[in-house]
């Protein structure tokens, strides 16, 4: 059973920083491309970051230059580093993992998310 458990979320002030984690089980990690996604009230579901399972990233251009999506693949985990918060990057963001590795398809399964409030 695929679990992803992200952490890390909160209430910051704008132009501060908060780094996300997201642990996950039940699949070959070093194998799997990971994302991020957010979901801001009454907005869509937008992919913000991902990572393949060779370390090539690709970024929403609206946090591009100040979001940063990583993986460690000892610990499972995969992480976005938040910097230079804004107001709208208020959202819920989720952790999802693909079927694929080497390119992302989108999500196949989701963590429950994690809240992010910036404060203006």
């Amino acid at each position: 059973q695929v679990q992803l458990v992200e952490s890390g979320g909160g209430l910051v002030q704008a132009g501060g920083s908060l780094r996300l984690s997201c642990a996950a089980s039940g699949i070959i990690f070093s194998n799997t491309a990971m994302g991020w996604y957010r979901q801001a009230p009454g907005k869509q579901r937008e992919l913000v970051a991902t990572i393949t399972n060779r370390y090539n990233t690709n970024y929403l251009d609206a946090v591009k230059g100040r979001f940063t999506i990583s993986r460690d693949n000892a610990k499972n985990t995969v992480y976005l580093q938040m910097t230079s918060l804004k107001f709208e990057d208020t959202a819920v963001y989720y952790c999802a993992a693909s079927r694929a590795g080497s390119v992302w398809y989108g999500g196949n399964y989701w963590g429950q998310g994690t809240q992010v409030t910036v404060q203006s």
